[in-house]
C-alpha cells in the first residue's frame, strides 16, 4: 500500500507541475485537456495543488459551469477543507460574477484565514460592492499589508467621507514597516485622492522618499 501510495504522490506532484506551468504560459486550455486526461479514472485521488490548478485554468477561461463541476465531483473529503482549494473557488465564483456562491461557501468554511477574508474582499471589489469588502475588513483582528491594501482600494471604489475617514483611522495604526510598501502606499494615495483629500495625498505623496510610477499615476488619476 505504502509504494501505491508514494507512486500516487509522485504522479501527483508531477501533473501539478506540469498544470503549473502551463498555466503561467498562460496555456489554460492545455492545463484543463491535461488535467481531463488523467481525471477519467482517478477522479477521487488527487491532491489539493492539482485542483488549484484546475480552477485557476477555469478562472482564467471565466469557465463557471466547468468550475462548478470540479467543485461538485472532485472536491473529494480530503481536500474539501483545504484553504487553497477554498481560496481557489471563491476567485473563480467571483471573477464568474457568481457572489451568491462565493458567499455561501465562505460562510460555511469554519476555519477562516486571511487569505479566504482576501479572496472575498477582493471578489467583492472586483462587483462593485466595496461596502461588503469593508464589512469583512471589521471582521479581521490582525490585518496584514494584503489585507490593509484591499481596504484602501474599496475605501478609493466608495469615495465617501465615511470611507475617508475610515481610510484615515487604519493609516495612522499601521505599523511604520507597511510604509515600505509601494503597492500599499500607491493604493493609500490612490484612496485620498478618490474620496477627495487632495490636501492628505500631497502630503504622504511630497513625504514618500522612493516615489513609484503606481505613486505618480495614483497622483495624476485621482
Amino acid at each position: 500500500v505504502s509504494v501505491k501510495r508514494s507512486v500516487t504522490t509522485q504522479s501527483n506532484s508531477h501533473l501539478s507541475t506540469q498544470m503549473k506551468l502551463l498555466n503561467d504560459n498562460k496555456q489554460f486550455k492545455k492545463a484543463l485537456a491535461l488535467f481531463d486526461k488523467h481525471t477519467k479514472n482517478n477522479a477521487e485521488i488527487f491532491s489539493s495543488s492539482i485542483i488549484t490548478q484546475a480552477l485557476k485554468a477555469c478562472t482564467h477561461l471565466r469557465d463557471l459551469e466547468r468550475g462548478k463541476t470540479i467543485h461538485r465531483h472532485l472536491v473529494s473529503s480530503h481536500t474539501k477543507n483545504d484553504l487553497y482549494t477554498i481560496t481557489s473557488l471563491i476567485h473563480l465564483y467571483m471573477q464568474c460574477n457568481d457572489i451568491q456562491s462565493a458567499k455561501l461557501l465562505f460562510d460555511t468554511t469554519t476555519k477562516k484565514n486571511v487569505t479566504i477574508y482576501g479572496a472575498m474582499m477582493k471578489g467583492y471589489i472586483k462587483n462593485n460592492q466595496a461596502k461588503k469588502a469593508i464589512d469583512l475588513f471589521n471582521e479581521i483582528e490582525t490585518p496584514n499589508e494584503i489585507i490593509i491594501n484591499l481596504l484602501f482600494n474599496a475605501c478609493a471604489q466608495l469615495g465617501t467621507l465615511e470611507a475617508l475617514n475610515l481610510v484615515k483611522k487604519v493609516s495612522n495604526a499601521i505599523p511604520k514597516s507597511f510604509h515600505s510598501n509601494s503597492i500599499l502606499m500607491a493604493s493609500l494615495l490612490d484612496a485620498f485622492m478618490k474620496c477627495g483629500d487632495i490636501e492628505h495625498a500631497e502630503s504622504l505623496f511630497d513625504k514618500t522618499k522612493n516615489k513609484t510610477i503606481q505613486m505618480y499615476g495614483a497622483m495624476m488619476k485621482g
